[in-house]
Protein backbone atom coordinates (compact mmCIF):
# COMPACT_ATOMS: atom_id res chain seq x y z
CA UNK A 1 0.00 0.00 0.00
CA UNK A 2 1.30 3.56 -1.11
CA UNK A 3 -0.18 7.01 -0.54
CA UNK A 4 0.45 9.82 -2.62
CA UNK A 5 0.50 13.02 -2.08
CA UNK A 6 0.80 16.72 -3.42
CA UNK A 7 3.54 18.70 -2.84
CA UNK A 8 3.45 22.04 -1.56
CA UNK A 9 4.23 25.74 -2.08
CA UNK A 10 5.75 26.79 1.45
CA UNK A 11 8.87 25.19 1.91
CA UNK A 12 10.66 25.68 5.66
CA UNK A 13 14.55 24.96 5.80
CA UNK A 14 15.39 25.39 9.39
CA UNK A 15 16.92 22.35 10.53
CA UNK A 16 14.90 19.74 12.06
CA UNK A 17 15.43 18.21 15.39
CA UNK A 18 15.34 14.72 13.98
CA UNK A 19 18.04 13.00 12.18
CA UNK A 20 17.98 10.41 9.85
CA UNK A 21 19.67 8.55 6.90
CA UNK A 22 18.89 10.64 4.05
CA UNK A 23 17.89 9.31 0.68
CA UNK A 24 18.18 11.10 -3.15
CA UNK A 25 15.62 11.27 -5.54
CA UNK A 26 14.90 8.63 -8.15
CA UNK A 27 14.93 11.32 -10.55
CA UNK A 28 18.03 13.08 -10.80
CA UNK A 29 18.90 13.87 -14.49
CA UNK A 30 15.31 14.85 -15.20
CA UNK A 31 15.41 17.27 -12.72
CA UNK A 32 18.73 18.47 -13.47
CA UNK A 33 17.52 18.89 -16.83
CA UNK A 34 14.03 20.78 -15.76
CA UNK A 35 16.57 23.17 -13.93
CA UNK A 36 18.43 23.87 -16.74
CA UNK A 37 15.43 24.93 -18.57
CA UNK A 38 14.09 27.33 -15.56
CA UNK A 39 17.78 28.87 -15.44
CA UNK A 40 16.72 30.40 -19.05
CA UNK A 41 14.05 32.46 -17.66
CA UNK A 42 14.26 35.94 -16.90
CA UNK A 43 12.25 37.11 -13.63
CA UNK A 44 9.54 38.39 -15.86
CA UNK A 45 9.51 35.50 -17.92
CA UNK A 46 9.28 33.16 -14.78
CA UNK A 47 6.47 35.92 -13.12
CA UNK A 48 4.44 35.27 -16.54
CA UNK A 49 5.14 31.29 -16.56
CA UNK A 50 4.24 30.58 -13.30
CA UNK A 51 1.39 33.27 -12.04
CA UNK A 52 3.68 34.96 -9.46
CA UNK A 53 4.35 37.72 -7.93
CA UNK A 54 7.65 40.17 -8.64
CA UNK A 55 9.34 38.94 -5.05
CA UNK A 56 8.33 35.44 -6.10
CA UNK A 57 10.10 35.18 -9.36
CA UNK A 58 13.03 36.94 -7.61
CA UNK A 59 13.47 34.24 -5.24
CA UNK A 60 13.21 31.65 -7.60
CA UNK A 61 15.54 32.85 -10.55
CA UNK A 62 17.93 33.08 -7.40
CA UNK A 63 17.08 29.36 -6.33
CA UNK A 64 17.53 27.85 -10.41
CA UNK A 65 21.09 30.05 -10.31
CA UNK A 66 22.18 28.18 -7.19
CA UNK A 67 20.65 24.93 -7.25
CA UNK A 68 23.56 22.45 -7.39
CA UNK A 69 24.11 18.91 -9.11
CA UNK A 70 25.02 17.35 -6.06
CA UNK A 71 22.48 17.55 -3.24
CA UNK A 72 23.78 17.73 0.65
CA UNK A 73 22.55 18.34 3.84
CA UNK A 74 24.17 21.78 3.09
CA UNK A 75 21.94 22.79 0.32
CA UNK A 76 19.23 20.01 0.95
CA UNK A 77 16.64 18.92 3.49
CA UNK A 78 14.34 15.88 3.70
CA UNK A 79 11.10 16.57 2.01
CA UNK A 80 8.75 15.61 4.40
CA UNK A 81 10.37 18.32 6.59
CA UNK A 82 10.57 20.58 3.93
CA UNK A 83 6.67 20.68 3.08
CA UNK A 84 4.98 23.21 4.85
CA UNK A 85 1.68 23.21 3.37
CA UNK A 86 -1.39 22.68 4.83
CA UNK A 87 -1.23 19.11 4.06
CA UNK A 88 2.22 18.81 5.96
CA UNK A 89 1.08 20.34 8.44
CA UNK A 90 -1.68 17.49 9.49
CA UNK A 91 1.20 15.65 8.86
CA UNK A 92 2.74 17.36 10.93
CA UNK A 93 6.32 15.05 10.44
CA UNK A 94 8.08 16.81 13.66
CA UNK A 95 5.98 14.77 16.40
CA UNK A 96 6.55 11.37 15.05
CA UNK A 97 8.70 9.25 15.98
CA UNK A 98 11.88 7.47 13.70
CA UNK A 99 9.80 4.17 13.60
CA UNK A 100 7.00 6.05 11.75
CA UNK A 101 9.02 8.29 9.88
CA UNK A 102 10.54 5.44 8.41
CA UNK A 103 7.44 3.13 7.74
CA UNK A 104 6.27 6.53 6.17
CA UNK A 105 9.25 6.83 4.27
CA UNK A 106 8.32 2.91 2.51
CA UNK A 107 4.47 3.76 2.11
CA UNK A 108 4.18 7.72 1.43
CA UNK A 109 5.23 9.23 -1.98
CA UNK A 110 5.19 12.72 -3.00
CA UNK A 111 4.38 13.90 -6.44
CA UNK A 112 6.71 16.68 -7.78
CA UNK A 113 6.82 18.99 -10.96
CA UNK A 114 10.34 18.83 -10.41
CA UNK A 115 11.54 15.66 -8.93
CA UNK A 116 9.01 13.89 -10.67
CA UNK A 117 8.42 11.71 -7.44
CA UNK A 118 10.06 11.92 -4.09
CA UNK A 119 10.22 9.94 -0.74
CA UNK A 120 9.84 11.27 2.01
CA UNK A 121 13.78 11.01 3.11
CA UNK A 122 14.41 12.46 0.06
CA UNK A 123 16.93 15.32 -0.28
CA UNK A 124 15.43 18.05 -1.78
CA UNK A 125 16.78 21.54 -2.95
CA UNK A 126 14.40 24.38 -2.58
CA UNK A 127 12.17 25.61 -5.47
CA UNK A 128 8.55 26.29 -6.73
CA UNK A 129 7.91 24.25 -10.10
CA UNK A 130 3.50 23.20 -10.48
CA UNK A 131 2.96 20.56 -12.07
CA UNK A 132 0.07 22.15 -14.13
CA UNK A 133 3.10 24.72 -15.59
CA UNK A 134 3.31 24.74 -19.05
CA UNK A 135 6.62 24.93 -19.16
CA UNK A 136 7.75 23.67 -22.75
CA UNK A 137 10.65 21.34 -22.75
CA UNK A 138 12.62 19.35 -25.86
CA UNK A 139 9.88 16.30 -24.66
CA UNK A 140 6.70 18.52 -24.97
CA UNK A 141 4.85 21.45 -24.20
CA UNK A 142 3.97 20.90 -20.63
CA UNK A 143 5.40 18.73 -17.67
CA UNK A 144 3.18 16.20 -18.12
CA UNK A 145 4.37 15.26 -21.36
CA UNK A 146 8.06 15.99 -20.00
CA UNK A 147 7.20 13.02 -17.01
CA UNK A 148 5.12 11.22 -19.39
CA UNK A 149 5.13 7.33 -18.03
CA UNK A 150 8.44 7.60 -15.68
CA UNK A 151 6.80 8.87 -12.14
CA UNK A 152 4.14 5.33 -13.40
CA UNK A 153 6.99 3.37 -13.56
CA UNK A 154 8.75 4.80 -10.23
CA UNK A 155 5.48 3.56 -8.65
CA UNK A 156 5.28 0.30 -10.32
CA UNK A 157 8.79 -0.10 -8.83
CA UNK A 158 8.15 0.42 -5.42
CA UNK A 159 4.81 -1.61 -5.74
CA UNK A 160 6.99 -4.52 -6.11
CA UNK A 161 7.81 -4.69 -2.56
CA UNK A 162 4.60 -4.26 -0.91
CA UNK A 163 2.60 -7.14 -0.38
CA UNK A 164 -0.70 -5.16 -1.19
CA UNK A 165 -0.65 -3.56 -4.37
CA UNK A 166 -2.95 -0.48 -3.60
CA UNK A 167 -2.32 3.25 -4.39
CA UNK A 168 -4.02 5.22 -1.73
CA UNK A 169 -4.65 9.02 -3.98
CA UNK A 170 -4.13 11.77 -1.45
CA UNK A 171 -3.01 14.03 -4.16
CA UNK A 172 -4.80 16.80 -5.65
CA UNK A 173 -6.31 16.15 -9.24
CA UNK A 174 -3.27 18.50 -10.70
CA UNK A 175 -0.76 16.13 -9.45
CA UNK A 176 -2.19 13.03 -9.96
CA UNK A 177 -3.35 13.69 -13.65
CA UNK A 178 0.77 12.92 -13.91
CA UNK A 179 0.26 9.29 -13.27
CA UNK A 180 -0.75 6.68 -15.93
CA UNK A 181 -3.20 5.04 -14.26
CA UNK A 182 -3.83 2.70 -17.11
CA UNK A 183 -0.37 1.80 -16.88
CA UNK A 184 -0.41 1.38 -12.92
CA UNK A 185 0.15 -1.97 -11.82
CA UNK A 186 -2.68 -1.53 -8.81
CA UNK A 187 -5.57 -0.83 -7.69
CA UNK A 188 -6.81 2.66 -6.95
CA UNK A 189 -8.47 4.09 -3.98
CA UNK A 190 -9.45 7.83 -3.98
CA UNK A 191 -10.00 9.68 -0.36
CA UNK A 192 -12.63 12.29 -0.52
CA UNK A 193 -13.20 14.82 2.58
CA UNK A 194 -16.38 16.88 3.20
CA UNK A 195 -18.23 18.59 6.07
CA UNK A 196 -21.69 19.66 7.03
CA UNK A 197 -22.55 23.19 6.46
CA UNK A 198 -26.22 23.03 8.14
CA UNK A 199 -28.07 20.52 6.29
CA UNK A 200 -25.65 20.18 3.08
CA UNK A 201 -22.03 18.14 2.61
CA UNK A 202 -19.55 20.41 0.74
CA UNK A 203 -15.49 20.00 0.11
CA UNK A 204 -13.85 22.93 1.21
CA UNK A 205 -9.92 23.04 -0.32
CA UNK A 206 -8.62 24.16 3.11
CA UNK A 207 -9.75 21.31 5.06
CA UNK A 208 -9.08 18.88 2.97
CA UNK A 209 -5.57 19.45 2.25
CA UNK A 210 -4.96 18.98 5.51
CA UNK A 211 -7.37 15.99 5.91
CA UNK A 212 -5.36 14.66 3.33
CA UNK A 213 -2.07 15.01 5.52
CA UNK A 214 -4.06 13.74 8.84
CA UNK A 215 -4.81 10.65 6.78
CA UNK A 216 -1.12 9.95 6.08
CA UNK A 217 0.11 10.26 9.79
CA UNK A 218 -2.93 8.03 10.56
CA UNK A 219 -1.08 5.71 7.87
CA UNK A 220 2.28 5.90 9.34
CA UNK A 221 1.42 5.60 13.27
CA UNK A 222 -1.72 2.78 12.23
CA UNK A 223 0.70 0.80 9.58
CA UNK A 224 -2.57 -0.53 8.11
CA UNK A 225 -2.45 -3.31 5.86
CA UNK A 226 -5.67 -3.85 4.13
CA UNK A 227 -8.38 -0.67 3.08
CA UNK A 228 -10.86 -1.48 5.38
CA UNK A 229 -8.56 -0.46 8.54
CA UNK A 230 -8.26 2.83 7.13
CA UNK A 231 -11.94 3.54 7.77
CA UNK A 232 -11.27 3.84 11.58
CA UNK A 233 -10.16 6.89 10.61
CA UNK A 234 -11.32 9.46 12.93
CA UNK A 235 -8.64 12.09 13.67
CA UNK A 236 -10.23 15.82 14.33
CA UNK A 237 -13.93 14.18 14.14
CA UNK A 238 -14.02 12.80 10.66
CA UNK A 239 -15.86 9.80 10.44
CA UNK A 240 -16.39 7.24 7.77
CA UNK A 241 -19.31 7.33 5.25
CA UNK A 242 -20.41 4.01 4.31
CA UNK A 243 -23.79 5.77 2.12
CA UNK A 244 -21.19 7.86 0.56
CA UNK A 245 -18.34 5.90 -0.37
CA UNK A 246 -17.87 3.18 -3.08
CA UNK A 247 -15.00 0.06 -3.92
CA UNK A 248 -13.06 2.72 -5.43
CA UNK A 249 -13.63 5.97 -3.04
CA UNK A 250 -13.72 6.73 0.39
CA UNK A 251 -15.61 9.44 2.23
CA UNK A 252 -14.87 10.56 5.21
CA UNK A 253 -16.93 13.74 7.01
CA UNK A 254 -17.85 15.85 9.83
Amino acid sequence: MIAILSPAKTLDYTPTQKSFEPTLPVFPQETISLVGSLRKKTKNKLKTLMSISDNLALENVQRYKDFEETFTTKNSKEAIFAFKGDVYRGFDAESLTKTQIKYAHKHIRILSGLYGLLKPLDLMQPYRLEMGTKLSTRKGKNLYDFWNNKITEALNADLESHNDKTIINLASNEYFKSVKTKNLNADIINIQFKEYKGDDLKFISFHAKRARGLMARYIAINKPKKIEELKAFNYENYSFSDEGSTDKELLFVR
